[in-house]
């Protein structure tokens, strides 16, 4: 049989086959056309756009989510610059900081990372009367605080504070037998006792959480003032700072301090701030170390006495004698105050302090004694009306001015005993209240006081003749400025609490709400405090930032610092 040849092959037939293979062909090119396709659409998406999508889908500050894993501290110091009084982030002088967490060159990343983003979109939420409010306290072993109130018998060398620990804090109740005082609400609260009026009134405070990471800020409840006052006469300097380093060592163990080093804790040290910082380690020197500790520089420090020339200290009043439950109680009172006699012109309740080259107490006594519109209370260490709250209350009601000198420190609690009872404040110097108290007071001090330089005094310039010389308009517009302070310079009774008014631990708890939230805001912005300089901590909070560096009138007050405290 011969094969055939392919013209042989109908014509149809042959395109037939022809077209079966090209098909088939076509067929195979497209499939892998196709896949190839497919393929590159793949590692497009994946590859290139998959990694752009992961880092747009990552929480912004706008639209924050947090869990455990994702949560990326800010890094911790172990030897911090010094904060700012007015902003509290740290100065870097090397500039290093800005580089390694990159603020400044990826804010929007970096942004992402700071867990306590949450906190602060709490303001966020309307119907949240807490929202950027909300304080978290840490649980202390009873060490640090219900412990000592148990051995009250040892936290004075002089006097025994058990009743001045009782009625959570206030002390015992003061019978109103002459009329001075209202019925209700009025206690022999010891000048010293802050520490536990604040801690109880924290209790009550209405945004508590239980929750660290919804906190605006974080309150350690440490009687640091109750602690010193144990150790300060007779004791060596280990037992001195020993609960002050068990205090640190067991905050940083904690998760809560990992998040910003301490910089949003603060802590309620009241005594003065010269009990808390003891410049070397001899046995000799005063107090103890809490406030020089590397640790306690990011922390918020309460005191009733702060440093002109540190920024980890804060003044707040000192405890007076009244603590209203209501407030009613508060109006009242206010309106007794604008309505009440005043015979003398000016008043001074105090001793001399002849050991004392630079005091003027000697000569404002002298002035007093020789004016017949000056009241006066010596006082000694034995018994005299000076001990007495009513007889205080008294001479403080029954005058327009009241003299403030300087005391053992810059301040003296009889600062706000007597704007308590409507008396106009006269400071001689800028330490004793312009500078301390900023939270508190106005600052011009002109609205609610008089100023009397200490040199004035001292060259025998005429008090009485100074004073008298205020126009009567002026004077009722400055004891109606005082009047109107009252409720912020007082401690509310810590079992109540008052329901329009802001008393001297709401203003100090806002206070310190406001500074971490404006530091945790800067730091998110990647804003920065190079400039700080810390031996001028006084001039920031008075004077603001921009004027802080500045010359000031007060400067020859504070040009150097105090060493001897």
């Amino acid at each position: 049989m011969r094969r055939r040849s392919a013209a042989g092959v109908p014509l149809v037939d042959l395109m037939e086959k022809r077209h079966g293979r090209m098909h088939y062909s076509r067929l195979c090119l497209l499939a892998a056309l196709s896949a190839f396709f497919w393929l590159c659409l793949l590692y497009f998406h994946f590859m290139v756009i998959g990694n752009d999508g992961i880092a747009d889908s990552s929480p912004r500050l706008e639209h924050f989510s947090i869990n455990a894993k994702s949560v990326n501290t800010l890094p911790v110091n172990p030897n911090p610059s010094p904060v700012s009084r007015s902003t509290g982030i740290l100065k870097d002088r090397a500039g290093d900081q800005e580089k390694s967490n990159n603020v400044i060159h990826r804010p929007q990343e970096e942004r992402q990372t700071y867990s306590f983003v949450r906190a602060l979109r709490t303001v966020e939420n309307k119907s949240d009367p807490c929202g950027g409010r909300y304080i978290y306290v840490h649980d202390l072993p009873s060490r640090f605080n219900e412990d000592m109130l148990k051995e009250c018998r040892s936290l004075s060398l002089w006097t025994n504070m058990c009743k001045f620990t009782t009625n959570a804090g206030l002390g015992p109740p003061l019978e109103n037998v002459e009329g001075v005082f209202s019925n209700t609400g009025w206690y022999a609260t010891n000048q010293f006792a802050v520490d536990v009026i604040f801690s109880n009134r924290m209790k009550q405070y209405e945004c508590l959480t239980n929750d660290s990471s919804l906190a605006a800020a974080i309150f350690v409840p440490f009687y640091a003032g109750f602690d010193i006052a144990r150790y300060l006469w007779g004791h060596n300097i280990s037992t001195r700072d020993a609960a002050s380093l068990a205090l640190v060592d067991w905050l940083a163990k904690t998760p809560e301090w990992s998040i910003m080093g301490g910089k949003d804790h603060f802590l309620m040290a009241g005594r003065i701030t010269w009990d808390f910082r003891r410049l070397s380690d001899q046995e000799s020197d005063w107090g103890n170390k809490l406030l020089f500790l590397p640790a306690t520089k990011n922390m918020s420090m309460l005191v009733v006495e702060s440093s002109p020339w540190n920024a980890n200290d804060f003044g707040i009043p000192y405890p007076t004698y009244f603590h209203p439950a209501k407030d009613a109680d508060v109006i009242i009172w206010q309106d007794r105050m604008r309505k009440l006699e005043r015979k003398y012109l000016f008043c001074f309740a105090g001793a001399p302090r002849p050991g004392n080259a630079k005091s003027i107490r000697g000569q404002i006594i002298d002035q007093c004694k020789n004016s017949a519109v000056c009241k006066l209370l010596e006082c000694d260490f034995g018994e005299s009306k000076c001990h007495s709250p009513s007889s205080i209350m008294q001479m403080f009601q029954s005058s327009l001015f009241c003299m403030q000198p300087q005391g053992d420190s810059y301040t003296r609690r009889s600062a706000f005993d007597s704007m308590l009872a409507g008396c106009i404040p006269v400071f001689s110097h800028p330490g004793s209240a312009y500078i301390q108290y900023t939270w508190h007071l106005p600052k011009n001090y002109s609205v609610y006081s008089v100023f009397l330089p200490e040199d004035d005094i001292r060259k025998n310039v005429s008090i009485e003749q100074r004073l008298s010389q205020i126009p009567a308009e002026r004077v009722k517009e400055m004891r109606e400025a005082v009047i109107n302070l009252i409720p912020q310079l007082i401690y509310a009774d810590p079992r109540s609490k008052l329901e329009t008014f802001r008393d001297a631990f709401d203003v100090a708890v806002s206070a310190v709400i406001d500074k971490v939230t404006k530091l945790r805001k800067d730091t998110i912005e990647g804003r920065r405090d190079d400039d700080f300089i810390e031996e001028i901590s006084w001039k920031y909070d008075l004077l603001g930032e921009d004027r802080a560096a500045g010359p000031h009138e007060w400067d020859p007050y504070f040009s150097k610092p105090k060493k001897d405290g």
